[in-house]
């Protein structure tokens, strides 16, 4: 099986939720690690905390929205350790409710600056590095919104449409140079960010009725796994990959579902 060790791995939005816990399994492969968020205090303790058990890492303060900051995490990392091997772009805000209730400055205008061009951002910064070194990999955390567009997350599943897109291009430019692009498609899983979208009892009721979350480890895990053996994107769970296919081949038959569902729903809200 591929080996991590002595990898340097730079993980975004690491203070909680799938960088928090793809720090730990990173840590467990011997890799050194860079954490980067807003909340530095969270950041610190979990690096105290890898460290205590026996790994590497670093903390360093960040607001992805704000170009100043990424430019000095990449330049951190780099002249630390002297390289970065893994990016796991991994930090995103969301939202859900009817898009008529999303608000221009946070739901809308933020959320894309977070969701998209944070994270074109931060590779932009860590791009140029690897290129020189002749290889690396990208692993950027998107979601099945942005394979499939539902009702009630109309900002986020934009958001995560751009994600792919910058995905699939990127890993087109890039392959030619020994650098690694994959993307990641989860459904909904149970982290801290689903505190952070906003209610809709819809939403909450439907998503409880399926019991449609995974664990925020299992997830975790699934990303160290494309670390080990890098591949263009994973969708999980796996019967989500149905899904987007009835909605590729068959989109009026998800759109009249959609209408229904809305239809109806509006006027519970």
């Amino acid at each position: 099986m591929p080996s991590l060790k002595d990898k340097v791995v730079l993980i975004t939005g690491a203070s909680s939720g799938f960088g928090e816990d793809a720090a730990w399994f990173f840590a467990a492969e011997g890799c050194k690690l860079v954490l980067a968020a807003r909340r530095i205090d969270r950041l610190q303790t979990l690096a105290a905390r890898i460290q205590d058990e026996g790994g590497e890492a670093i903390a360093i303060p960040m607001n992805i929205t704000n170009a100043d900051d990424i430019e000095n995490m990449a330049q951190s990392a780099v002249a630390l350790y002297g390289r970065i091997d893994i990016l796991f772009n991994n930090a995103g805000i969301g939202r859900v409710d009817w898009f008529e209730n999303h608000t221009p400055e946070r739901d809308i205008d933020l959320l894309i600056r977070v969701n998209l061009i944070g994270l074109m951002q931060v590779t932009r910064a860590v791009l140029p590095q690897m290129i020189e070194q002749g290889n690396g990999h990208i692993i950027n955390m998107s979601s099945v919104a942005g394979l499939i567009a539902p009702p009630l997350i109309a900002s986020y599943s934009a958001s995560k449409f751009g994600a792919r897109a910058f995905t699939d291009a990127l890993r087109r430019e890039v392959a030619p140079l020994g650098i690694k692009v994959s993307g990641i498609y989860p459904g909904p899983a149970a982290t801290e960010f689903g505190q952070h979208i906003g209610s809709s009892k819809t939403y909450g009721s439907f998503r409880s009725k399926f019991r449609m979350r995974m664990s925020s480890e299992y997830v975790a895990k699934r990303v160290v796994d494309v670390a080990k053996r890098p591949r263009r994107s994973l969708v999980i769970p796996w019967w989500f990959r149905i899904v987007t296919t009835i909605d590729t081949l068959f989109p009026v038959l998800v759109d009249w579902i959609s209408y229904a569902f809305s239809k109806s729903k509006h006027k519970l809200e």
